[in-house]
């Protein structure tokens, strides 16, 4: 399993709600996180991520891009929490030790209703 797949499958884990199997089966015993709205531990994290699952069951998420650098894997998603919200575009920044995720950092960005970028989000 490479560093990429390993983060696109915990992300898709994740946002099915599944989040228990994704901090098993690919997180590091030092895990930290650095999302300003939850402790940085992995537990408080993965509870959240559950919640947010349980709560909108009809989320829709995308990845467009993942980018890798040495210990770092950078994943480009949008992510809409039903069929009518327009989401936002996330970037998540795992960093890795051997094979396993020990850090996190995730910046979103709301997609609005008008854009003047004629080139889109995504």
């Amino acid at each position: 399993m490479t560093k990429k797949y390993i983060a696109r499958e915990f992300l898709k884990l994740a946002a099915k709600g599944h989040s228990h199997e994704a901090f098993r089966l690919y997180v590091g015993k030092n895990f930290k996180h650095h999302n300003a709205y939850f402790k940085g531990n992995a537990d408080t994290l993965m509870l959240a991520m559950e919640e947010s699952a349980r709560t909108n069951p009809n989320k829709i998420f995308t990845i467009h891009h993942i980018l890798r650098d040495e210990n770092l894997v950078a994943v480009h998603s949008h992510v809409k929490q039903n069929s009518s919200d327009l989401g936002a575009a996330v970037v998540h920044i795992f960093r890795f030790e051997l094979d396993k995720i020990v850090e996190l950092w995730d910046l979103g960005q709301p997609i609005p209703k008008e854009t003047i970028n004629e080139n889109g989000m995504f």
